[in-house]
């Protein structure tokens, strides 16, 4: 606990950041989870940054420029940089990153930036990006960990993933699992006058409300996820301020198709049928409800209302009639049980609940399994689930919230579902900057995907932050991370 107002000036100031989970690890080409990009932003510069209007702005890359055939990216670099360990950053650290997170087993960049073929270094801190084919959405991807620049000597070490090199603002201190992750201020950081803490302490905390006491209590100074029932509670008190802002992501329910250990027999991997018969047991307004006072949104793709690709599409209404029809076409006699992975907080697992009762009403005998964020994010990679409840913070470009998971060969395409006519109108999305081309593939894939079913889409979540009201400059953005840059605490 930091003391009050008598502490001298000159004091250590710290800032303390509740998280809804652990991250996963902390190497930006082999992370999966939300929690771990709010830790990245704040250790790991981007080639690109993105504003609160969703636009790409300059990073440690200060400008670029495409070819006319959206085939070759030429970017110059910002000099000056230096990683937290002494290395220095420029166009050779740049060349070793990217090729790093197209190489490295069991990187999950390799898809976001798959368009790569060559990185050429051209001058000292001049890169150009050379592609296989036109990729409107690579910008989009350098804003986020597919861009973050690591100390190459460092990230060529085996225990990068728990002595992470990067060079933004926060340098890694120590990590406890589970307990907390503490960064330091970087004294060499090119633009260090816009950072004022000392220390930034990331503590995750699973359950909203026990985040909601530890922020009413002092021990936290900030908390992302505050839950929709909680909402009220933070504007009645005259010690807090909330902010929030409608969010990119979504959270839905993956089927297991292909992936690992499935059985070959169960009916959800078999039939699309089955699949969409479990969707349409789901009432999403009313799960909207009960589980979030109305305030999130229901959903039926990756798409959020904010972003412009968004398709107006209606939501199918809960039909168990139709459901229980679906399943016997399937030749499937109720009561079908389903195995669903669920993340092991309270919120979760009301979602989880809800779920569960009404999918028994059409003939589907759900247990649930309850998991540790991370454990879930793995068992579904490595297939060992039948369903799971999970989802994505979301990006920019529509791309970045739909390829990696839908796509074949797509990194976080955890049900191996396949469809080769919905990857052809991927990569040709992919492939064009004319937003009307793009907006129309996306609107036949989120079409296709309501007969294929590969993830039963439930809801966008806003991102809603709590804090102490002395907390200075804090905004919430769509992409729903922490920007450090001019926050501070009054005195």
């Amino acid at each position: 606990m930091l003391m009050g107002a008598s502490v001298p000036s000159q004091a250590e100031s710290t800032l303390r950041i509740g998280l809804g989970a652990d991250p996963d690890m902390l190497d930006p080409h082999l992370a999966r989870t939300y929690y771990g990009r709010f830790v990245f932003a704040a250790m790991c510069d981007r080639l690109v940054d993105v504003d609160e209007h969703l636009q790409v702005i300059p990073g440690l890359a200060t400008d670029w420029a495409w070819s006319d055939d959206g085939k070759t990216l030429t970017m110059n670099l910002r000099q000056g940089v230096t990683f937290h360990d002494g290395e220095k950053f420029d166009a050779e650290a740049v060349k070793f990153n990217i090729e790093r997170a197209l190489t490295l087993p069991g990187s999950v960049r390799k898809s976001e930036i798959s368009s790569i073929e060559s990185v050429e270094v051209k001058a000292p801190y001049q890169v150009i990006f050379h592609l296989k084919t036109a990729d409107a959405a690579l910008l989009s991807q350098l804003t986020d960990r597919a861009g973050a620049m690591l100390a190459p000597k460092a990230a060529a070490k085996a225990d990068f993933t728990t002595h992470p090199v990067c060079s933004g603002p926060y340098q890694f201190d120590s990590r406890v699992q589970q307990d907390r992750i503490v960064l330091k201020r970087f004294d060499n950081y090119w633009n260090k006058s816009a950072y004022h803490f000392d220390k930034v302490i990331f503590l995750p905390i699973p359950d909203a409300s026990v985040r909601l006491a530890n922020l009413r209590s002092g021990d936290l100074d900030l908390t992302e996820g505050i839950a929709a029932s909680d909402v009220k509670t933070v504007e009645g008190d005259a010690k807090l301020s909330l902010a929030k802002v409608t969010g990119l992501g979504y959270q839905g329910i993956t089927f297991n198709i292909a992936n690992g250990k499935v059985d070959p027999n169960n009916p959800f991997a078999k039939d699309a049928r089955v699949r969409e018969a479990f969707s349409l047991a789901i009432d999403r307004d009313a799960l909207n409800q009960v589980a979030f006072d109305g305030l999130y949104t229901p959903a039926n793709q990756a798409f959020s209302t904010v972003s412009p690709y968004h398709v107006k599409l209606p939501i199918a209404a809960r039909d168990v009639e139709k459901a229980k029809a679906l399943l016997a076409a399937a030749g499937i006699t109720p009561p079908l049980n389903v195995k669903l992975l669920v993340t092991n907080n309270p919120t979760s697992q009301q979602v989880g609940q809800v779920i569960q009762a009404m999918a028994s009403e059409a003939g589907f005998n759900v247990n649930l399994q309850m998991s540790e964020f991370a454990t879930l994010l793995d068992r579904q990679q490595n297939g060992e689930f039948q369903l799971s409840l999970s989802g994505w913070s979301g990006r920019p470009d529509p791309d970045g919230s739909i390829f990696s998971f839908i796509n074949s060969k797509g990194t976080l395409n955890d049900g191996h579902y396949s469809n080769p006519q919905v990857d052809s109108w991927l990569t040709e999305a992919r492939q064009t900057n004319d937003q009307a081309v793009r907006q129309a593939l996306y609107d036949k894939v989120v079409k296709q995907l309501q007969t294929d079913m590969p993830i039963a889409y439930l809801y966008f979540e806003p991102r809603i932050f709590g804090m102490n009201k002395k907390l200075e400059g804090f905004k919430a953005w769509p992409d729903g991370l922490v920007r450090l840059a001019g926050v501070k605490m009054a005195p």
